[in-house]
């Protein structure tokens, strides 16, 4: 059960809860707990029994899928205020988490036992629309990362991530092996096209460390 100060932060957090009725509210109160998840805790591995699911109030949660090679590729991020599409789909069918869900930034959710959390989806509305609206975002989120893996060149992809992490003085704290977990390719070959932007003056590279020197370069990479 929650506290009053608990349900009240929840409450600011989640959009869904601020125009819940009474009575969601108060079973709210009474069925979620309040759990503190650290930097780099698996919330679910593939193949798990999903007794519950999270709403973040903070923090940073990745989704991702390791194939059979170890290769991994990022299907979507949750932050505060969203929830996970992979965990609310196999609690309605009742079948095991097919991905891994691991805390990127230290996370405060709010945990909600399965049996219940399927309950509301039959009994309201409100949170019925919740699901139905975290599935619409998700499902175009990893339709973007479908077309960008079947039909866009590696290179490209590499400078548009680069771009997106940028920002500030153009610095960006990451590894080779973290961009190809991230775009489901090698360290080799991310290393090789890395290295390709470096001989022509895009970026400076060091162990841990890009610097964007050419940001337009960069740009026209990106578009390629």
């Amino acid at each position: 059960m929650l506290s009053p100060q608990q349900i009240k932060r929840i409450i600011q957090s989640l959009p869904v809860l601020e125009h819940a009725g009474p009575e969601l509210l108060h079973e709210f109160q009474q069925a979620a707990s309040f759990a503190l998840i650290p930097e780099g805790r698996d919330v679910f591995v593939e193949g798990d029994h999903v007794d519950a699911i999270a709403l973040l109030i903070s923090g940073v949660v990745r989704v991702y899928k390791i194939g059979e090679t170890g290769r991994e590729i990022t299907l979507y991020r949750f932050r505060g205020g969203e929830s996970c599409i992979l965990t609310a789909n196999a609690i309605l069918s009742q079948k095991s988490f097919p991905a891994v869900a691991t805390v990127e930034e230290k996370a405060e959710a709010a945990m909600i036992p399965a049996d219940i959390f399927r309950d509301w989806v039959r009994r309201y509305d409100i949170w019925r629309d919740f699901v139905f609206e975290l599935l619409s975002l998700r499902l175009s989120s990893v339709m973007e990362i479908v077309d960008e893996v079947a039909f866009r060149r590696m290179d490209a992809r590499v400078a548009t991530l680069l771009i997106n992490l940028s920002s500030g003085p153009d610095s960006i704290h990451v590894t080779h092996q973290e961009i190809a977990a991230e775009l489901g390719s090698s360290r080799e070959v991310v290393s090789r096209i890395l290295e390709d932007f470096a001989a022509q003056g895009i970026i400076a590279s060091t162990r841990g460390m890009i610097a964007v020197l050419d940001k337009q370069s960069l740009l026209n990479r990106a578009v390629v």
